[in-house]
């Protein structure tokens, strides 16, 4: 399942626009826990494992990425995003609310490779090697 962000500036974006679920680890907080947290926080969706490891990306903003596969089902039309304030239009003084995430999808691995953010892709070349699948 990919995500899309939501607000105003990803509104017409699509391929190559979309993200795993993601977010900020805090203090005393392991990396696979931050993950099952935002995941929780931005679809509503609570994780069960088992989990696999796909490891970590350096994206273009220089935030590091971790990342984890897990079977299980996930109903996105029943996703529920937290949400983010920012003024909108720019410099209109108009404080807007938008969810962090307008939708979610599951894609087949053809579709998410045109979907998926280009810092991401390798999270798709990680789990189709551990699933055993070769190109």
């Amino acid at each position: 399942m990919l995500v899309h962000p939501g607000g105003p500036f990803y509104a017409k974006k699509d391929d190559g626009a979309w993200s795993i679920p993601k977010g900020i680890i805090e203090a005393g907080e392991y990396s696979l826990e931050a993950g099952r947290r935002e995941l929780k926080e931005e679809t509503g969706i609570d994780a069960d494992g088992p989990f696999i490891a796909l490891g970590h990306v350096k994206q273009s903003d220089r935030k590091t990425l971790h990342a984890w596969a897990v079977c299980q089902d996930a109903d996105t039309s029943r996703i529920e995003s937290n949400t983010f304030t920012m003024e909108w239009p720019p410099k209109s003084g108009n404080i807007r609310e938008f969810p962090e995430i307008d939708k979610g999808e599951w894609f087949d691995i053809h579709e998410a490779w045109v979907k998926l953010r280009k810092e991401q892709l390798i999270f798709l070349d990680r789990l189709m090697e551990k699933l055993g699948f070769s190109d």
